[in-house]
């Protein structure tokens, strides 16, 4: 197929093969990868500038998306593309490999930079969704730093590089510019542009930016940043929510009501941390979704109330395709199991394979977890349906994964389905999700809601 940029891409090219150090700040659809892949693809073989390069990124999209790319323009024909996957036998094998790229999950950032601690053989990086390098204290950031004087040039892609607010963009900005701009650590940049926010006598939850922070760390990283918004170039679509409350019948709220009773009065609302509040609202959610998992990880079968209403919401569709999202792996199992009995083809996404099927239109139902699924695939060929049975806290995962269907090549309105308890954790979570809540405070703050509301009825 041949390639001919928009404006905006030749734009983002020209940045990438000027500037040493840059972040694509760009939104879902906008074409990142043959961006990213025409740069690399003119510096290697047109200006003899780069050797070998490492593209880090989300597990299923290093397995595919990069690839698939690369072979679908004309233009890329002669870049050769290797991914580093596998076991660790295999990743060995695939670095001897001669190729121009090697394209590494992210979850193995750390054996790559021990592997290659004596001579690190890249000098050039692409982040793929760099927003998962925001964590300062993740091993993934610590290791990509101790090799960071060895890169020549580094690549920062992501659609959404502050999904739960300024805080996150310090590591992502340190690794461009080795703390220029923000700060050399993570201390100075909070103490200059942060007062705390969320705390008690002993413990700062969180932080808060101060009056006028936020327009002076834009002025100084605007630099370094290529940001873009898919509306403002890109006819798309209309993407069009459905929130479907989901009614428990009397049994089942029974049951919910006790469980989540029982759940929330063991944590004291004063004192609640984010690991027991992580863990209470997951068990609430589950709840929702109509199976636990008890202390010996056994699963607990609660309710069928929200299966029911996504086998409603399928038979709805009238044979169009869609994409569920499910949060547990009970829900999966569950959901297999009841649209076994409906003749249509069912499949859980797992690797490239799954998506082509999709896209092929060879699959009438795709089960994605958005943790694994929702970066950078490109499944708007498969069809313009999202259910989300077990929703996500996270924001960036729910838009994310939304937008592996509305993005450009799409043909038809997307809609997105949320399947929603009423009067359960679900109603948190989506309020959250559209006042686009920084999603611990909002966990937090709605956890204690619910724990005064339970010992005011106790």
């Amino acid at each position: 197929m041949k390639f001919v940029p928009h404006d905006y891409q030749q734009y983002a090219i020209d940045r990438i093969i000027r500037d040493p150090y840059v972040a694509l700040f760009l939104d879902m659809g906008l074409g990142k990868t043959v961006i990213t892949l025409t740069a690399l693809r003119t510096l290697k073989y047109d200006r003899w500038s780069i050797g070998k390069t490492l593209i880090i990124a989300p597990k299923k999209v290093a397995e595919g998306t990069w690839q698939a790319e690369a072979r679908k323009w004309d233009h890329l024909a002669e870049l050769h593309v290797v991914g580093v996957l596998g076991s660790a036998a295999q990743r060995r094998k695939a670095l001897q490999t001669p190729a121009d790229i090697y394209i590494l999950s992210r979850d193995n950032v750390q054996w790559l930079v021990e592997e290659c601690r004596t001579e690190w053989p890249f000098d050039v990086v692409v982040l793929d969704e760099s927003s998962s390098f925001k964590n300062h204290q993740a091993k993934r950031f610590r290791a990509l730093r101790t090799v960071r004087p060895k890169i020549r040039r580094l690549i920062e892609l992501t659609g959404t590089p502050n999904p739960h607010g300024l805080m996150d963009l310090w590591s992502q900005i340190f690794l461009l510019d080795g703390g220029q701009r923000l700060g050399r650590t993570i201390s100075v940049y909070r103490d200059m542009y942060f007062i705390p926010d969320k705390r008690n006598r002993t413990t700062i939850f969180s932080y808060a930016p101060r009056e006028g922070a936020e327009e002076e760390i834009h002025r100084r990283i605007a630099d370094l940043c290529v940001s873009m918004k898919a509306s403002d170039y890109l006819t798309l679509p209309d993407l069009i929510t459905e929130d479907i409350p989901v009614v428990l019948d009397d049994a089942a709220q029974r049951s919910y009501d006790r469980m989540e009773r029982d759940a929330v009065l063991h944590v004291d609302e004063e004192t609640i941390t984010a690991a027991n509040a992580a863990a209470l609202s997951g068990k609430l959610l589950q709840l929702c979704n109509g199976a636990v998992y008890d202390e010996e990880r056994e699963v607990v079968h609660v309710h069928d109330c929200k299966l029911e209403a996504l086998l409603e919401a399928v038979e709805g569709l009238s044979g169009q395709h869609a994409i569920i999202c499910y949060a547990f792996i009970h829900d999966r199992d569950r959901i297999l199991q009841a649209l076994s009995r409906t003749g249509l083809r069912v499949r859980v996404y797992t690797d490239a394979r799954d998506g082509d099927d999709w896209n092929a239109g060879r699959i009438d139902l795709l089960l994605v977890h958005p943790a694994s699924c929702g970066y950078g695939l490109n499944l708007q060929d498969g069809g313009h349906h999202v259910i989300w049975f077990g929703l996500t806290w996270n924001l960036e995962q729910y838009l994310q994964t939304n937008k592996r269907l509305h993005r450009q090549g799409q043909a038809y309105p997307v809609i997105v389905h949320n399947l929603i308890v009423k009067g359960g954790r679900d109603e948190d979570v989506i309020r959250s999700l559209a006042c686009k809540d920084r999603a611990q405070e909002a966990l937090l703050e709605s956890l204690k809601a619910r724990i005064a509301s339970a010992r005011e009825s106790n």
